[in-house]
C-alpha cells in the first residue's frame, strides 16, 4: 500500500507569477528537497501560495489554511534561496510556522538550477555553514541542476 504525504508550498512573492512547473516536476520525481520522501510515498499538494511579499505577511495566515486542508509538511520554495538576494526572513518563516502551527518546514522544493548555483558560487553567497545547511536539500549534482536551468 502506498503511503501519502500532504504538502504545502510557499513561494517567494517576487516569483508570484511562477506557474510552479519546476516545483511540481520535482515533487512528482522526488527530486531536490522532495528526495527526502521515499519513492513509494505519494506526495499530494494541498496548498500553494506566496509569502505575501517582504517581510512575509502571508506567513502568519497561509499555514493555517493549509493545515485545514491536512498539510503535513510545508516547503519554502527554492526561490527563497536562489533569488538575489536570498530571502533574509527564511529562518524566521521556518521557526514561526513550526512553532505556531506545529507543521514541519523544509527549505527548498526543486533542485537549484545550475545558472543560480554558478552565480551564487561566484558571489560566495552560500559560503557559510548556515547557508550550506539551508541549501542542502536542494543541492543536487550538476546533471540534475542543468536539467532545472
Amino acid at each position: 500500500m502506498m503511503k501519502s504525504k500532504k504538502i504545502g508550498i510557499i513561494i517567494c512573492d517576487r516569483y508570484r507569477n511562477c506557474a510552479g512547473g519546476k516545483c511540481f516536476r520535482a515533487m512528482k520525481n522526488h527530486e531536490g528537497a522532495f528526495s527526502i520522501y521515499d519513492n513509494d510515498t505519494n506526495l499530494e499538494l494541498v496548498g500553494y501560495t506566496t509569502c505575501g511579499g517582504c517581510p512575509g505577511g502571508n506567513i502568519e495566515h497561509a499555514p493555517e489554511e493549509m493545515k485545514k486542508n491536512g498539510v503535513e509538511v510545508i516547503h519554502l520554495a527554492t526561490g527563497f534561496v536562489v533569488g538575489y538576494p536570498p530571502c533574509p526572513y527564511i529562518d524566521h518563516f521556518k521557526q514561526f510556522i513550526e512553532e505556531k502551527y506545529k507543521i514541519r518546514v523544509v527549505i527548498g522544493t526543486h533542485p537549484i538550477p545550475q545558472k543560480y548555483f554558478s552565480m551564487h558560487t561566484k558571489l560566495k553567497t552560500w559560503n557559510t555553514s548556515e547557508w550550506q545547511n539551508r541549501i542542502k536539500e536542494t543541492l543536487s549534482d550538476e546533471k540534475t541542476r542543468l536539467a532545472y536551468d
